[in-house]
Formats: C-alpha cells, structure tokens, sequence
C-alpha cells in the first residue's frame, strides 16, 4: 500500500522534526540542493543504487543497476509520476538530445543539444531549481553531427560540462552559477566536446571530438577546483613518439590526423589506468596522403590516470578508410577465461565486432586475428585487418546486389575503393550509442544499425590541409543506396564472443541502453517509446509513449525507499520522425499519468506541431512555466524565380552548414547522416517542396523555418553549393 507522495514527505519531515534527525540527504535535497562530495574510488566504482553519479553508471561504464524493486513481475504497473519541460532547449533542427541524466540526493540533472544545464526536483514533481544557457554563438560551433551533449560530469560539489564551441565549464551544483569556465580547445581549428566529463581523483577528464573536421584527437585531465591542465594525451603520436612512425613522415598528415574521443572514458582504480577507444583517421574516405597505419585511429587505448602517459593500445582498424571509427563507451568487466579470473575490457565500433582485451596488457581474451584483405593501391589500403572470431552484431556482406549496382567482394567489410561507387557493410553498425553490461551474465547489450555504406575517394593524392570550416571527409557517399536501414539491438555472450539473442527494428537504433538486476533492459525508440525488454530473450514486457525519441540512454536509482527511472525525451536530428522535444519523464511503480497517444499525421505542409499534453506534470505550476516551443507557421514558398520572398544566400549557407551538412555533407555529396548526395538535377521548386514536406528519411522542415529561409536554402544550394 502506497501513501500518496506529499502525505508521505510529510510524514516523515513531521518524524525528522520529532526525532531530531539531520543526517538524511532527502530532508537537505527537500530544503535545498546537497552538493555532491569529493567522490572515492570507491563510491565511483560501487554499483549505482541511490545516485547516478557518473555518465556509466559506475567507472567501469557498466550502465548496470543491482536495483530489482521494478523487475520483470511488475514492469506492467509502472507509469510516469511526472513530465517537466526544459524551456524549450534543445528543440532546434539542428540538436539531438543523448545526454544520460545524473542523479544526487534527489535532484536530477539533465543536459540538452544547445549545451544548456537543468536541476529538477524529484519529490517536487520535476521543478527546475536553477538552469545554466550556455547560449552558444553557431559562428563557434562547427561540428559535424549536429549540436550534442551526451551527458555531465559530477563531483566535489560541481557540475562539469563540455561544450560544443570547446569550452570545459564547472557550475555550481546549489545554484548553477559557473564556477569556473576554460577555453579548452579553438572550435574554429575544429575541436569540440560531445561526451560527459568524467570526475576522478580531483580531476576532470574529458576527450575532444572534431575528428571529421581535421583535428589531431587529445584526452585532457584538468585540476576539478580550479580548470588548471594536469596532462594532455595527444591520440596522434608525433615526431619523437612511439607510432609516429605510422604516418608519413614527408607530410602533415599527422597535425590533422582525427582519433577524436566521443565518449567518457572508464577507468579501473586498482590499475591505476583510464581508457577509452577513438574515432576514424581524417579524412575519413581518402587515405592516399596518409600513408600507413595511421596510429592511434580506430583504437582502443590504455593511460595512466595519474600523467597520461601511454601503457598500451589495440587497433581495431589499420589505415581506416571506410568510417569504421570506435565512438562507443568501452566497458570493463571481470570475467574468467580459460577457467581464470581476468580484468578484462570490451568495446564494439563500427565494424560490428565486439573486442575483448586483457585491460592489464591490451592482449585479446579471445582470438582476434589478422587477415589479408583486398587491395587499393591509390589508398594505401593496408595489407591486413584484425578479424574477430566471434559473431558480428550486424551482417558484414550483401547477400543480394541492389537493383543497377554491380557488387564489389560481395560488398564485405574491409572492400576498398577509389574513383568509383562502391558499396560495402556494414556502415555504422555501432555508433555513440552506449552498450550495458550484466555482471549476473557476463552479457553485453548492444544498440546497432544495419545499413549499407557507399563510398567514392576525392581521388587527391597531394596533401592539403582542411579548411576547418566543413567536414573533412576526402569524398564520401550516399548511405542506403537502394536498401532499407534497420536497426538491431542485441545481447552478447562475452565469455564466447557469441550471440545470444538478436533482433531486428523497422527503424535505427540510435538509444543505447541500462540494465537491471530486475531481469529488464531499459532502451529507447525514435518514435517516442521507452521500452523494457527482458534480458534472458529480448521480449518485449513494456512500453510508454512519451513526446518523441528517447534517444538517450536512462537513468535508475532509489531514492526514499522506491526505484525511480529518468528518461530524456526530446528527438534526434537522425534516424527520427523530425519532431523535437524537452521533456524529462521521472516514471514509478506509484506513478499515475498514462502514455501519450500516438502522434496524429501532420496537418500539411508547414502545419505546426500539435500543443503539449496538458496532463504533463503533478504539479500545476511546474506545466504552467514550460512554455510551448516558438514555431510559427511560416509562409508557403514561392515558385522558382518568384521576388515575392526574399533571398538571404548568406542565412542559407548558415542554415545549410547547422542543420544539412551532417546527413548531406559539407559539399552536398553525403555525410554521416547517411543524406542523399544533392545533384544538378534538382531545381528550386524540388528543394523547396522536399524542405518543406519531408521526402523518405528526410524529416520536413516546414514547422521549422520560414518561408525565406527556405527560399534562402534553395537558392544557396542551387547557387553555390552544386556551382561546381
């Protein structure tokens, strides 16, 4: 029997006053904000029961929860005690929320795409207590994947935040006000922070994404008082450097050279080391003018956490080429093999495979070998791979050609190319999206996608420098050429590398997720579901309908005697329906607000997006104060050559550069996004109408932009972008 949650609270403030107690956090958080210690090793290793305190749960980026008061019995009874919004941040085109919420002693803290903080109130039915804008200038953010936070990091009372425009930022944890703010790298050299900070030891560490825009990738470890640098781990080697050597050494390859970190590191006390893997070698397609294996790119590495100094490093990929980066969180677990208990590692990239390591020495646990592949002469392309025995999440051939291509190696992983299109798998199997991990199991759970690459080289074989303004990516392609992306989420045996249990979605899956001694995986859909699957099969037990994907992975913890979870509802600028939100949802087993329906099919072209529930929130001032996103109904487009609305190139090169360059690529001939190569082909009217409606993947932009910004976009596309 439950009490109704204010006569609870009451109750026992009523017995706190009585007794004298002071001690309890929840009489503190009900007052006020308790700020966070300067954490152990201990506390950061313990698996996650009252607080969420780290990005992965734990410092082993377990994203598992002893916790099993909601479990597998009664997922069913579990519904949403409460929806706030976060005054619209994050609603944007161009933003993705993939922030993993935290939580201490009551308040929840949740970050959006714009890179704007908030603090909310569990027991008060989601107020927000205090909310940070970092109210980034677009002349600062030149990213390749759109506007993204994947989380915050916590510690010595501080919430620490990475910054899309460079900028490293502790705040307050009472109040949100910025303690100290550092410009940690030049956004305008292409360097970014996506992952959440990670607080250890009084020290912040964060990695700098950008690899994609010519960066030479670092790791770097600041003092948590003060924002002071303690150490810089370069993730290319330069001249002098153990694996400068795998570079040319008649060009500057290496300056520019990628090996960007996407993702929160993990570390292990007892060792006394901090990993994470990196991203693909720049540019990504063209290895021509960078010549050997390209150290240390598509890597899984091991530093000391004390200096940064190098212990060890495993290259997934050799002389990547085709975009086969590592940006998912690695995972430490111990497990035994061979019938002895090892300290072992495990991160899957996107070549579909999962690596299993000895995290002492950074040996394979389980056979990985290395095989000849086919060749390109013109891109360096090295002479073998790392192959995984063990079962690949995604398929990694095309067993049927598309209709009009003529298949090269039955499009298998590792297929070069050069001048001509070439397809190939798999084409981003694992992307940012975290894995979890079940200790009970020695399972991983894994979040994929299925799709078809295809790639051509801007066939340079001189080096140039990238200009820091678009993507450097040496050509590229079209994602999907013919065949549908689905996406795959799956469980993995990681004593044997052996799937077991696998299944396939109509649509991507971007979520990630977190399990639970409860028997439950908890992940999110990109039309709005959170989901709880049961761990032994994958069956689906539950699901709620919130306002559009959750594309972040939850948050569980207990707090006053009941198990609670956070969900982060606000969309993807991929993969999505194109509708964006800023909810955070708190859902219970006491909870009593139903699912939204289903979303209603759009009123037509330039039709606005229908009001939020009214039935959002437990409390009444809490809905009141979310404002509805501003999004007026924008003017219809005129026909081509029309002076009825006027043109602004330069606000459409803005527009095109935020919110199209990630799926169609800085010149317009695809990017990550897997966007369809723009061509000559298309006219004014063809634009405008596909911008305005949506056409296949493509989300409309209608309820987005104005009928000059349209006009706009059209015209620099027609104009600038495709007068080559």
């Amino acid at each position: 029997m439950f009490l109704n949650r204010s006569l609870r609270f009451q109750t026992f403030t009523l017995l706190a006053i009585l007794t004298g107690t002071t001690g309890w956090a929840g009489i503190t958080a009900a007052q006020g904000i308790t700020p966070s210690p300067a954490f152990t090793a201990e506390q950061l290793l313990a698996l996650p029961t009252g607080g969420w305190v780290t990005n992965g749960g734990n410092l082993y980026n377990q994203r598992y929860s002893p916790l099993a008061t909601i479990n597998r019995d009664n997922i069913k009874q579990v519904r949403a005690e409460w929806r706030t919004h976060l005054n619209g941040s994050g609603m944007k085109p161009q933003t993705s929320g993939q922030g993993q919420i935290l939580h201490y002693a009551g308040t929840l803290y949740a970050v959006t795409g714009e890179n704007d903080v908030f603090a909310l109130d569990v027991v008060a039915s989601g107020k927000l207590l205090w909310s940070y804008e970092a109210k980034l200038n677009p002349e600062n953010v030149l990213v390749c994947c759109g506007w993204v936070s994947r989380g915050l990091g916590m510690g010595e009372g501080h919430i620490y935040v990475g910054q899309l425009d460079g900028k490293l930022v502790a705040l307050d944890q009472r109040s949100g006000a910025v303690v100290w703010s550092i410009q940690a790298e030049d956004p305008h050299q292409g360097f970014s922070i996506t992952a959440a900070p990670l607080y250890y030891d009084g020290k912040v560490i964060v990695g700098f994404a950008g690899g994609d825009m010519g960066i030479r990738g670092r790791l770097k470890a600041y003092d948590a008082k003060s924002g002071a640098l303690i150490w810089t781990f370069h993730t290319i080697p330069g001249p002098g450097e153990p694996g400068h050597e795998t570079w040319p050494q008649d060009n500057d390859a290496w300056k520019y050279g990628g090996a960007s970190i996407w993702q929160t590191p993990a570390i292990d006390p007892e060792l006394g080391l901090i990993y994470f893997s990196t991203g693909n070698p720049a540019p990504d397609f063209n290895g021509a003018t960078r010549a050997g294996d390209n150290l240390y790119t598509s890597s899984m590495l091991a530093l000391d956490v004390n200096t940064g100094q190098y212990r060890w490093h495993f290259q997934q990929v050799h002389h990547d080429i085709w975009d086969y980066d590592a940006p998912s969180p690695v995972v430490l677990f111990d497990a035994k093999y061979k019938g002895k208990l090892r300290k072992a590692i495990a991160e899957i990239p996107k070549t579909g495979w999962v690596y299993i390591l000895d995290r002492k020495t950074g040996k394979p646990l389980l056979t990985i070998k290395e095989r000849p592949v086919p060749q390109e002469p013109r891109q360096q392309t090295a002479a073998t791979q790392p192959y995984v025995i063990g079962d690949a999440v995604v398929p990694q051939e095309i067993d049927i050609a598309p209709e009009g291509v003529e298949l090269v190696n039955g499009g298998r992983i590792f297929t070069p190319f050069w001048d001509v299109p070439t397809i190939y798998k798999p084409q981003m199997a694992v992307n940012w999206p975290p894995t979890s991990y079940d200790p009970e199991t020695n399972r991983l759970f894994i979040c994929a996608m299925d799709n078809v690459g295809s790639s051509t080289s801007d066939q340079k074989e001189e080096f140039e420098t990238p200009g820091f303004k678009g993507m450097w990516l040496g050509a590229g392609g079209s994602a999907r050429p013919g065949i549908a992306r689905r996406g795959v989420f799956a469980a993995m045996d990681l004593g044997t590398n052996k799937l077991v249990w696998r299944q396939q979605w109509s649509d991507s899956c971007i979520s990630g997720s977190i399990n639970t001694a409860g028997g439950l995986v908890f992940t999110g859909r990109n039309d709005g579901r959170l989901t709880a699957l049961d761990k032994d099969n994958g069956r689906l037990l539950w699901e709620f309908r919130t306002d559009t994907g959750v594309n972040a992975p939850v948050t569980t913890f207990e707090y006053r005697g009941e198990q609670y979870i956070a969900a982060f509802s606000a969309g993807t600028m991929f993969f999505s329906t194109g509708i964006k939100g800023d909810s955070v949802w708190l859902f219970s087993l006491n909870g009593t607000l139903e699912q939204l329906p289903p979303p209603a099919p759009p009123a037509g072209p330039g039709a606005p997006p229908p009001p939020r529930s009214q039935t959002e929130n437990a409390a009444p001032e809490a809905a009141a104060a979310a404002p509805a996103p501003v999004t007026a109904p924008p003017a219809t487009p005129p026909a081509a050559g029309s002076n009825q609305t006027p043109v602004d190139l330069a606000r459409g090169e803005e527009i095109y550069y935020i919110t199209c360059m990630p799926c169609h690529g800085d010149t317009g001939q695809g990017g990550p996004g897997g966007g369809a190569p723009l061509t000559k082909a298309l006219t004014m009217n063809d634009i405008q109408t596909i911008l305005k409606t949506g056409r296949n993947a493509m989300p409309e932009f209608g309820s987005v932009f104005s009928g000059e910004d349209i006009n706009s976009i059209a015209h620099f596309v027609v104009e600038k972008l495709l007068d080559y």
